[in-house]
């Protein structure tokens, strides 16, 4: 028995075929530990073989009860639990035994699990001749694939005996106990799924977390700049205690150097890392960090993979999370850029503690944002009392933002509306040649595109007024000086969410609901402008 174990439960999922049971019951003797396997509790629930229950009371009936028992069990402790192929597919029965439970899936190649499905006479889901078999198990393993490839600890069967295979899912159970408490974030994308972190030390955990996420420990490249060089050296001394070899790759600090020439100063220090195909990008900083290091991973050597390790609020709850790179032209901000999404966004709240004030505030106008766009509880607790923690806080902004880009990951329609404040702001960032901060702008941004929504009858000037005075309340700007109405509106015509010659902007109707509006002319435009333009 492994007295070094907590009372959490141990549950053992993926498809069928992988040897959740057979594994099962070797935890079960090794730990001392009561061994359920839910397909034979619910056989002996339902008094009839899985395939009778299919056949007599379908599959939804066996789903229910499935996700029923999924729901008990990850109320008790101690316990060592086989799920059937199906049952955690379900979310809600993934994220009950996320709370209690180590979840590790295990996998194995098609072709072994169709030979090892070849003799089985109890699953109705694979039934029938070898040809129809494994056109079935390609057909669930890719309908399949998300929902396993969301929880955390994977162990690859194929090759491995059982008493190997319960080696490597004890191992990650320890590890799982070892690490810090942290809150998992899952997004799904049309690549693949990925995870997002949150929780406080994870830099110090980072290669064992990121190496059982799939992260392959090698060469990686540690994308940052001197004012955040404490956190990659934390980061880099954890990846190499975990196997990686990490060579730190630092670029100038500030907008201004979101440049190809300095995208071009990457790849050189990524030839002298040694990195290959096989290689990481980590982008250590805020987000013109994250910008550049994403693109410089989705071209390199045609693609690396790349993690994201966000050190300001306004990269944690925006950039970070999407996979939109790029860099600025001297016409315009992010005109030339690529879709990468990270193997893992990793999101230390101990960082946090360490930014100036000025930068978390200009995070929190992106916090702002997404309480308006769907999350208006947050945007009323920032007025009021404020969150419960820096956690929930980021945790609730995050949200939105995901919910979004699994919706539109290419932004081809509703992910438009994460421009809230953007067309205005970016084009003050512009005329400001980038001396006010991202956050900063978009603020003023929001209090133009409220006034914008106010005058073409979009809003209540409740709302217009409550956004203002929140942004106020937080010690964000709501204005502008010294930057004329003509010389903002030049500056839209580089806006790369223009469509044709037509700007386009996106304002709010109420907490939780905004619209896109394109072309409104110049005049209103211009109005808008000048409400946040202060007279010098």
């Amino acid at each position: 028995m492994d007295t070094h174990l907590t009372d959490r439960n141990i549950v053992l999922t993926g498809f069928m075929g992988v040897g959740k049971s057979t594994v099962g019951h070797l935890l079960s003797e090794r730990l001392g530990r009561r061994f359920v396997d839910m397909d034979a509790l619910l056989v002996e629930r339902f008094g009839k073989s899985i395939p009778a229950v299919f056949a007599e009371e379908g599959e939804e009936a066996f789903r229910l009860a499935e996700a029923r028992l999924c729901q008990e069990l990850a109320c008790e402790r101690g316990l060592v639990v086989s799920t059937g192929g199906g049952a955690l597919v379900n979310a809600e029965s993934r994220q009950a035994f996320e709370a209690s439970s180590t979840v590790v899936c295990l996998h194995a190649a098609e072709e072994v699990l169709v030979r090892r499905l070849a003799a089985a006479t109890d699953r109705p889901l694979v039934a029938g001749e070898e040809a129809e078999r494994r056109q079935r198990v390609r057909s669930l393993l890719a309908q399949r694939r998300l929902a396993y490839g969301a929880i955390a600890y994977q162990v690859d069967t194929t090759a491995l005996s059982a008493e190997e295979v319960a080696d490597q899912v004890l191992s990650a159970v320890r590890a799982d106990q070892e690490l810090p408490a942290l809150t998992r974030i899952g997004v799904a994308g049309p690549a693949g799924s990925y995870d997002l972190l949150l929780g406080s030390g994870l830099l110090e955990n980072a290669g064992a977390l990121l190496a059982r996420r799939g992260v392959r420990p090698g060469p990686a490249a540690l994308v940052t700049n001197t004012m955040v060089r404490s956190h990659a050296d934390l980061l880099a001394s954890s990846l190499a205690a975990a196997g990686y070899t990490p060579t730190i790759c630092t670029v100038p600090e500030g907008e201004q150097h979101k440049t190809l020439a300095t995208v071009a100063q990457l790849y050189d220090q990524f030839v002298a890392a040694g990195l290959d195909r096989q290689s990481t990008v980590f982008a250590v900083g805020g987000g013109v960090i994250g910008d550049l290091a994403g693109f410089a991973a989705a071209t390199y050597l045609r693609g690396v993979a790349f993690v994201q390790v966000p050190t300001s609020l306004l990269a944690m709850v925006d950039a970070s999370v999407g996979g939109k790179t790029g860099v600025d032209l001297a016409q315009g901000k992010n005109l030339v850029g690529a879709f990468k999404q990270p193997a893992a966004v990793l999101m230390d709240m101990a960082v946090l503690a360490t930014l100036p004030g000025d930068e978390f505030r200009a995070g929190l106008a992106e916090v702002v944002k997404h309480g308006i766009l769907a999350a208006p509880q947050l945007f009323v607790q920032l007025e009021e009392e404020g969150p419960v923690s820096l956690l929930q806080l980021v945790a609730d902004a995050v949200r939105v933002k995901v919910q979004i880009v699994e919706r539109d990951p290419f932004e081809q329609a509703e992910r438009a509306t994460l421009n809230l404040g953007h067309t205005f702001g970016h084009a003050i960032e512009q005329v400001s040649h980038f001396q006010m901060r991202h956050g900063e702008a978009v603020a003023v941004g929001m209090v133009a595109a409220a006034n914008l929504a106010l005058q073409l009858g979009c809003c209540e000037a409740t709302l217009a007024a409550r956004i203002r005075a929140l942004l106020e309340r937080l010690g964000l700007p709501v204005q502008v000086t010294g930057y004329g109405v003509a010389a903002i509106y030049a500056a839209m015509a580089q806006d790369k969410k223009r469509v044709g010659k037509k700007l386009r902007f996106v304002v709010p109707q109420r907490l939780g609901a905004v619209t896109v509006i394109d072309d409104p002319g110049e005049e209103v435009v211009c109005n808008a402008i000048a409400t946040v333009v202060a007279d010098t």
